[in-house]
């Protein structure tokens, strides 16, 4: 879920910026009126969107990195947007339910096939810089959930696994999490 922030993104689903504003808050909500005024038609096109949110010289349209710096400053004990669909405060296209994961279905894809794998107890691992000796089953619960999950969803050509880590590695939600993708040829690097 790190890699779907960005206003681009946002913009194509007004029922995401909504659901988001709950975990961002106040950072999310300076780019919610022009992409409110974009959903209503008002704004600009999403391709001017498109390339201002890669130019770095419009300071006031948010990138990925910028999503991830500011969940960065989130405190780590504050529920996030997994928590509540853990919970089942907020909807999600589960795959896969155990007594230890959740697997759902990403609602801004970035392939063909692309579904995060949670832990349902986050346990003091936020992300993978974080992992202690005592998180070794879930890491490899997580990773084996989705060889698990690659299989039922036909994926026996391949797939790749992505953690992303701390805002550097543009993580957006501080809940361990992997991200399954496939159905498509994936490029190298990352992309």
């Amino acid at each position: 879920m790190s890699a779907i922030l960005s206003p681009m993104r946002l913009c194509r689903n007004p029922i995401r910026t909504r659901l988001f504003s709950s975990h961002f808050g106040a950072k999310l909500n300076r780019v919610v009126p022009s992409l409110t005024r974009l959903v209503s038609g008002q704004g600009p096109s999403l391709t001017r969107i498109a390339s201002q949110s890669t130019s770095s010289s419009n300071p006031s349209v948010s990138s990925e990195k910028e999503a991830a710096l500011a969940a960065a400053s989130t405190p780590t004990d504050s529920p996030t947007i997994f928590d509540k669909i853990i919970n089942k405060e907020i909807p999600a296209n589960v795959v896969y339910e155990d007594e230890k994961v959740l697997a759902f279905r990403d609602i801004n894809p970035q392939a063909p096939v692309h579904i995060l794998i949670i832990p349902k107890v986050k346990d003091g691992l936020i992300r993978l810089a974080k992992a202690e000796e005592r998180h070794f089953d879930i890491l490899g619960r997580l990773l084996y959930t989705a060889k698990v999950i690659a299989k039922q969803e036909g994926l026996e050509e391949g797939f790749r696994i992505v953690i992303n880590d701390g805002p550097k590695g543009c993580q957006s939600v501080y809940h361990i999490h992997v991200h399954l993708l496939g159905g498509r040829q994936m490029e190298w690097p990352a992309g």
